[in-house]
């Protein structure tokens, strides 16, 4: 079993930026690839980016691409999501996901374990 705690959500004006941490617990977190999700009202949870075992390589959503990054501490188990440039659209419940694999999947149903998710919200 791995634990996920998100933290850092909250509410932020458009063009700002903020900093979401998820602290894992459990088994042995470089061993998981990790990845961030979030789900708007209404609609369907969407993948957001994620980033390698090493933390050597990172992959993103279109729609977040060259604003948002992706980093991990390994020895203090914890994956971040950098947020930059915000646009009310980003509003949402983030999520970290883990899964037990060597490579970046996008699909929510790929991850094994998840966090209880943090809320961003972006003002116009």
């Amino acid at each position: 079993q791995v634990q996920l705690v998100e933290s850092g959500g909250g509410l932020v004006q458009a063009g700002g930026s903020l900093r979401l941490a998820c602290a894992a617990s459990g088994r042995t977190f470089s061993y998981y690839v990790m990845g961030w999700f979030r789900q708007a009202p209404g609609k369907e949870r969407e993948f957001v980016g994620a980033i390698t075992r090493s933390g050597g390589s990172s992959y993103y959503a279109d729609s977040v691409k060259g604003r948002f990054f992706i980093s991990r501490d390994n020895a203090k188990n914890t994956v971040y999501l950098q947020m930059n440039s915000l646009k009310p659209e980003d509003t949402a419940v983030y999520y970290c996901a883990a899964e037990y694999t060597i490579d970046i999947h996008t699909t929510p149903l790929s991850y094994d374990y998840w966090g209880q998710g943090t809320q961003v919200t972006v003002s116009s």
